[in-house]
C-alpha cells in the first residue's frame, strides 16, 4: 500500500499537469503545497496523543495504516508543491513545436487559402493507411524532402531538406498496399489546418498538434521509392484481420478484429462504429482493461497448477504480445501495467491494492508522456477504472437481492457511467439513453466474441485457414450483437443532446461524486447528491431553452447557414455543402442541446446539393421543411428529402419565388429564382442573404425589386464592396477575408461593420444588438482557463 506521503506526491504531480490549463498553474500548486505544510503538516501535541491512542485501537482491530503514519510531515507538502511546479514545467517542455525546417514552415498563406500549388514530398510511412469518412486513404508520413512543382509536366524545382510529421490523405486505391517503413514520394497540395471556426465542431488543428504535426497534404499521386522493411507488428495485425474477415465478411470480420485489437488499428465501417457509439458501447471497440482481464484470466486459469514463476512468465508474454499488437495507446498501457501489478502480487503472494495500483499507473504513464493528461482516451480509461474499483462494490451491496450475474451486469456499466458521464457531457453534450440495458444484454455476447476472437487470432498466426474457420464460428454471436445494437440505435431518443456543460459544472459534479465516495454523511445521502447533480445539468438547459434568443451564422463556405434559437424553437436556414451537416451543423445543435428542428428552409444557394440536409435528417427530425428546387436533378433529391421528412412525422412543403414563410420569430422570402437572394426579417431586423453570382445582375435585382435596406448583409467577398456601397447595411458578413488591402481600407471607412466567417468563425447575434465572433470568444475562454 502507498504511504500517505507517496499518495500526496503522486497526486501533486497529476495536479501540476492539470493546472497547466491555468496561467502560472505550477505556481498555484506550489502555493497549495505551502498551505498544506502550514495547516496540515503540524499537529498540536494533544492532537498527536489523541492520534496515537487511535493507532493502538486500530492496531487491535487490524485496520489500515496507523493515523500517525498517514499524517504527512510539513516537508512532504513542500516537496509535493515543488513536484507540482516541476510537472507543469515538464509538460511545457514536451509540447510539440515545429522545428526550424519543419515542413509546415514552407506552406505559404496562399496554400492555406485554397490556391493549389503542387509539391512533391518525400518521406517514410509511419502508419498503416486507414480509410476516412470521405472514402480516402489516410496515413502519417515523416517528411524528409520537399520539391515545388514548377510547370504542368510535373518537373520539380530545387529540393529542400525538411523534417516534421505530415497528415496525408490520398485516393483510396493509391493507399492500398502501403505500409510502415516504406519510402515514398507524394505529389499534392500542402496546407495548414484552419483554426476551429464553429462551436462544437472538430478541432482539426488541435488534433494535429496533439499528434506532433502542423501541416497536411492532399496527395494526388503516390510513387514508391523504397519498400523498406516488410515485417513489423503491422504485418501480424494485417494477417489477423485478413484471416478473420475472410469467412466472416464485412462488417462482422472487422468488428471481431476491433474487439480484439481495438478500433484504432482496424478499419471498422463508420456506420457500425457510429451505432456502437450511439448506444453507449464505444468501450467494446477499444482495446483496454476488458481484453487484458480476459487474457490474464485465461492464462492464469490454464496454468493454475503450474509454478508461480511459470504463471508470471506466460502472463507477461501474453500482456506484452497484446501491447505490441494494439499499439502504445494510453488505455492499453494502463490496462497492461495494472495487469503486471497483478502478476507481481502473485509473485509476492500479496493482494494488490487496486486504487494504489491505478494511481501509480497514472503517474508512470504521465511521466512517459505528460501530454496524455489531456487525451480523452486516457481520461475516460482511468475514470472508468476508478468507477469499477470504488463504486461497483457499493452498487453490488445495494443489489445483493438480485442474482450475482445480473448484479454484475448492472453494477459495472452503471459505475463506469457515473464516473465518465460528466466528462462525456462536457466534451460531446449527449447522453446514450439505453446504455444500461444495452450493456446488460451485450456483455455475454461481447465476452464470447472477444475470447473467440483472441483464440482465432492466435491460431491465424500459425495456420491462417484454421484461424478463419474458428472466426467463422463467431458469425452468429456477432450477428446477434449487430442486430442488438441496430435495434437500440433505431429506438426513438437513443441519444439525447443535453447541451454542453461548463467546466465549473463538471468539476462540481465530480466533487459531489467524490464526496459520495469518501464522506460517510454523503454516502448515506447519495440520492441527495444525485438530485443536486441532475439539477446542475438540467436547470441550465431548461433556463436556456425558455429564455435564449440567438442567431448564429455558421462558417460554412459559399452558402449562408443560419441557426435561429427562439426560446426552445429552432429554425435552420440552408445546410451548406456535403459534409457540412455532419461536421458543422449537427455538432453545433448537439452542443446547444437541440433535439428537434422546428422549421427548416432550403433556398438552394449552391444548386442541387442536398446531401447536407440528408445528413441532418438522419439524426434529427424536422417539423416543417420548406424546400426550393431549381433544377430537374434536384427533383429526385427532393423526393428523397420528402420521404426522410415524412419518416420523422414532419411536413414537407415546396418553396416558390415570392412566397412568404413565417416561423415563431422569422419572416422569410425568396426574392429571385435565378440568382440566390433570400430576405429575412428577424425580430424586426432586416437580413439579406445574397449568393455568389454576377455582381452587375445582383445590383439590377436590388434596384428593380426595391429591397428594403438591410441592417445585416451576408454575401460573397467578391461582391462585398459593391453591395455595401449600394445597400449601406449596418453589418456585413462575408465568407472570406480574401479582399485586397485597398478595398478593405475603403470598406473600413464606411459605417458598415465587417465580419468574415473564414477569419472570425461563426458570428452570433442577440437582441441586445451585439455581434460576437466565435474565435475571439473561444480565445477568451481559453485564457480564463
Amino acid at each position: 500500500m502507498i504511504q500517505a506521503s507517496g499518495v500526496i506526491i503522486c497526486l501533486s504531480y497529476i495536479l501540476g499537469l492539470l493546472f497547466t490549463a491555468v496561467p502560472l498553474g505550477g505556481f498555484w500548486v506550489l502555493g497549495l503545497g505551502v498551505v498544506g505544510a502550514i495547516f496540515f503538516g503540524k499537529r498540536h501535541p494533544n492532537m498527536r496523543k489523541h492520534l496515537q491512542k487511535k493507532d493502538k485501537s486500530q492496531a487491535k482491530t487490524k485496520t489500515a495504516l496507523p493515523l500517525t503514519q498517514t499524517t504527512p510531515h510539513a516537508r512532504v507538502w513542500l516537496v509535493a508543491g515543488v513536484v507540482g511546479l516541476l510537472a507543469s514545467l515538464y509538460f511545457q517542455s514536451r509540447i510539440p513545436t515545429p522545428e526550424t525546417n519543419d515542413i509546415s514552415k514552407f506552406v505559404s498563406s496562399e496554400n492555406s487559402n485554397n490556391q493549389e500549388q503542387l509539391f512533391i514530398v518525400r518521406g517514410s510511412v509511419l502508419s498503416t493507411p486507414r480509410m476516412t469518412r470521405n472514402q480516402r486513404g489516410q496515413l502519417w508520413l515523416q517528411a524528409t524532402q520537399l520539391d515545388e512543382v514548377k510547370n504542368e509536366n510535373g518537373s520539380a524545382g530545387a529540393s529542400k531538406k525538411v523534417t516534421g510529421k505530415l497528415y496525408v490523405t490520398m485516393p483510396l486505391l493509391q493507399a492500398t498496399g502501403l505500409h510502415p517503413n516504406q519510402h515514398i514520394a507524394l505529389t499534392g497540395v500542402l496546407y495548414k489546418p484552419k483554426p476551429l471556426l464553429n462551436p462544437g465542431a472538430f478541432d482539426f488543428q488541435k488534433f494535429l498538434q496533439q499528434e506532433g504535426a502542423f501541416a497536411g497534404l492532399s496527395a494526388r499521386q503516390v510513387n514508391i521509392l523504397d519498400e523498406g522493411k516488410k515485417w513489423g507488428w503491422w504485418k501480424i495485425r494485417e494477417q489477423i484481420v485478413r484471416s478473420q474477415v475472410r469467412w466472416l465478411g464485412i462488417p462482422h470480420g472487422p468488428l471481431v478484429s476491433a474487439m480484439v485489437l481495438g478500433s484504432k488499428v482496424v478499419d471498422l465501417p463508420y456506420e457500425t462504429r457510429d451505432r456502437f457509439v450511439q448506444v453507449g458501447l464505444a468501450h467494446a471497440l477499444a482495446a483496454s482493461g476488458f481484453q487484458t482481464s480476459l487474457i490474464l484470466g485465461v492464462v492464469l486459469g490454464l496454468t493454475s497448477k503450474a509454478k508461480k514463476g511459470t504463471q508470471i512468465i506466460l502472463g507477461s508474454i501474453a500482456l506484452l504480445l497484446f501491447l505490441a499488437l494494439t499499439g502504445l495507446q494510453p488505455s492499453v498501457l494502463r490496462a497492461v501495467i495494472m495487469g503486471f501489478a497483478v502478476l507481481i502480487g502473485i509473485g509476492f503472494k500479496r493482494k494488490v491494492k487496486q486504487l494504489g495500483s491505478l494511481l501509480v499507473t497514472a503517474v508512470l504513464l504521465l511521466l512517459f508522456n505528460p501530454l496524455w493528461i489531456w487525451d480523452l482516451g486516457f481520461q475516460l480509461s482511468f475514470l472508468a477504472t476508478l468507477g469499477l474499483i470504488v463504486t461497483v462494490p457499493a452498487i453490488t451491496k445495494r443489489l445483493d437481492w438480485l442474482p450475482p450475474i445480473m448484479t454484475s451486469s448492472i453494477a459495472v456499466p452503471l459505475a463506469t457511467a457515473i464516473w465518465t458521464l460528466p466528462l462525456l457531457l462536457y466534451v460531446f453534450s449527449v447522453v446514450a439513453i439505453y446504455t444500461l440495458p444495452v450493456n446488460i444484454f451485450s456483455t455475454p455476447l461481447i465476452s464470447v466474441i472477444s475470447i473467440g476472437g483472441m483464440i482465432s487470432a492466435l491460431v491465424s498466426l500459425i495456420l491462417p485457414d484454421a484461424g478463419s474457420s474458428l472466426a467463422h464460428l463467431l458469425y452468429h454471436p456477432t450477428q446477434w450483437l449487430l442486430k442488438l445494437v441496430e435495434f437500440f440505435a433505431s429506438l426513438p431518443g437513443s441519444t439525447v443532446a443535453l447541451g454542453s456543460i461548463s467546466l465549473g459544472q463538471m468539476l462540481t459534479i465530480y466533487i459531489l461524486i467524490i464526496l459520495a465516495w469518501v464522506v460517510r454523511w454523503w454516502q448515506k445521502r447519495w440520492w441527495f447528491a444525485g438530485i443536486v447533480v441532475l439539477s446542475l445539468v438540467f436547470l441550465p438547459v431548461w433556463h436556456s431553452a425558455n429564455t435564449l434568443f440567438r442567431v448564429t451564422v455558421l462558417a460554412t463556405g459559399k452558402e449562408p447557414v443560419l441557426v435561429i434559437q427562439d426560446r426552445g424553437k429552432v429554425t435552420l436556414i440552408n445546410s451548406g455543402g456535403e459534409g457540412t451537416g455532419r461536421f458543422t451543423i449537427l455538432p453545433f445543435l448537439q452542443q446547444q442541446g437541440i433535439n428537434k428542428i422546428d422549421w427548416a428552409i432550403a433556398s438552394d444557394f449552391q444548386r442541387s446539393n442536398d446531401n447536407a440536409w440528408l445528413e441532418v435528417l438522419q439524426r434529427l427530425p424536422i417539423g416543417i421543411f420548406y424546400n426550393y428546387s431549381s433544377t430537374s436533378e434536384n427533383d429526385i433529391t427532393s423526393q428523397v428529402l420528402q420521404k426522410e421528412v415524412q419518416k420523422s412525422k414532419g411536413i414537407y412543403q415546396g418553396l416558390s419565388v415570392g412566397q412568404t414563410i413565417s416561423t415563431s420569430s422569422v419572416v422569410a422570402q425568396l426574392i429571385n429564382n435565378q440568382l440566390p437572394v433570400l430576405q429575412l426579417q428577424i425580430l424586426g431586423q432586416n437580413w439579406l442573404l445574397v449568393g455568389e453570382s454576377n455582381t452587375t445582375e445582383l445590383l439590377e435585382i436590388v434596384n428593380t425589386k426595391g429591397l428594403v435596406r438591410p441592417q445585416v448583409l451576408w454575401c460573397s467577398h467578391h461582391s462585398l464592396k459593391e453591395l455595401v456601397s449600394v445597400l449601406q447595411p449596418q453589418v456585413a458578413i462575408a465568407t472570406s477575408a480574401n479582399v485586397d488591402q485597398k478595398t478593405l481600407s475603403e470598406l473600413n471607412q464606411t459605417q458598415t461593420k465587417l465580419f468574415f466567417t473564414g477569419r472570425d468563425g461563426a458570428i452570433q447575434w442577440t437582441p441586445n444588438g451585439q455581434f460576437e465572433i466565435f474565435i475571439q470568444t473561444a480565445e477568451n475562454k481559453t485564457s480564463i482557463l
